[in-house]
């Protein structure tokens, strides 16, 4: 690897921003369907909606309802108690 390069991902890491702890981070359509490796329209229309699935959070915003937010932690244990059992 060149050194400009290094330097690069060196500056990259310097400026990116903090991790958010998964135990307070809240999720939304996109960095679920990255987690579950899934499209993120089907993430919407085919997960999001089933019963079990985790419900949403929703923050107010001053122009009406703003996107679904989902707690990380509850995103993950769905997907765990979908693990298949022996």
């Amino acid at each position: 690897m060149s050194t400009e390069k290094l330097l690069t991902k060196i500056l990259e890491k310097l400026t990116a921003p903090p991790a958010i702890p998964l135990s307070i981070d809240l999720w939304d359509i996109a960095s679920i369907a990255a987690y579950l490796k899934r499209d993120p329209q089907v993430v919407r229309e085919r997960m999001a909606c089933l019963p079990s699935f985790p419900k949403a959070i929703r923050l107010p915003t001053k122009t009406g309802r703003a996107q679904p937010l989902y707690k990380a932690t509850e995103v993950k244990a769905w997907t765990n108690s979908h693990q298949e059992k022996n």
